[in-house]
């Protein structure tokens, strides 16, 4: 499914939704993934896209360069993975303003800045505000 699929809120199917961006967020992950998969998950968020990973990332504020910001911060950790799969645990939806998904994933790889090997498992909780069919602010949260 495309994000134009998405025309606006009032007629998204927001399990349908977090479904199709748990699937494409999940390919970018792959030791595989490729700037096409990552571009096909960016196609799914605003322009000025949100996003906090706490404890991480913990400013949410939406910027005019936020997708391109996420292409980069993508792009940089891209092929890391030697590992990686995920399973969706739950979709959770909020009239039609947000959807949370919470997933398991396990990964394996070679961080690409100090080239230490890494290796986690963890259940994370997105939270995706939507606004005009797309995700416009990624809330994600460890358990």
């Amino acid at each position: 499914m495309s994000a134009t699929t998405y025309a606006n809120n009032s007629e998204l199917d927001l399990n349908a939704f977090a479904r199709t961006y748990f699937n494409s967020m999940v390919v970018t992950q792959a030791p595989n993934a490729t700037a096409k998969d990552i571009e096909a998950y960016l196609s799914l968020l605003t322009d000025d896209i949100g996003h906090t990973h706490l404890p991480y990332v913990t400013d949410d504020s939406r910027q005019s360069n936020g997708k391109e910001l996420m292409r980069k911060g993508m792009t940089f950790y891209l092929g890391a993975h030697t590992k990686y799969e995920a399973q969706l645990l739950d979709v959770f939806t909020f009239n039609t303003s947000a959807v949370a998904i919470r997933y398991k994933n396990k990964a394996e790889g070679i961080h690409p800045q100090n080239q230490q090997a890494l290796a986690y498992s963890q259940v994370m909780m997105e939270v995706l505000e939507i606004e005009d069919g797309k995700v416009a602010v990624i809330r994600k949260y460890h358990e």
